[in-house]
């Protein structure tokens, strides 16, 4: 299984990261936190061509619930989905709960790595 899941999208990359955001509460998740990297690098004096946007994204009652199972799932929280431009296509996408959780080795966390993992492909598919 790939470590990641994305999809390329015909959408502007603005457009891109609206619709995406709006997929995600639709779906329950919040947007805690964002980073654009081209404007980042570019406050630092480096050039950066490309568009690439780091959305920090949280469904509360999952997070708690993982939390309280195995704590140190918190080295995987929030998830991050990203959006970014290569070679004129726009990419939205993310790394997979279900392989982050599984370098765990906890099996009990598996079901909800797989719940979360299903929402926020949906989320995806939808802002496509």
């Amino acid at each position: 299984m790939d470590i990641k899941y994305e999809v390329k999208t015909s959408k502007t990359f603005s457009t891109a990261v609206e619709d995406l955001k709006k997929s995600l509460s639709e779906n329950k998740f919040g947007v805690l936190w964002e980073l654009n990297f081209k404007e980042k690098l570019e406050e630092k004096g480096l050039e950066f061509k490309q568009n690439f946007k780091v959305l920090e994204v949280c469904n509360p009652q999952q997070a708690k619930e993982v939390l309280d199972c195995h704590i140190e799932v918190g080295y995987f929280l929030p998830c991050k989905m990203v959006v970014y431009e290569k070679e004129n296509s726009v990419y939205m996408g993310m790394m997979r709960p279900t392989s982050m959780i599984g370098m765990l080795g906890q099996e009990e966390l598996l079901n909800i790595a797989q719940q979360v993992e299903i929402v926020l492909k949906k989320a995806i598919d939808e802002a496509i």
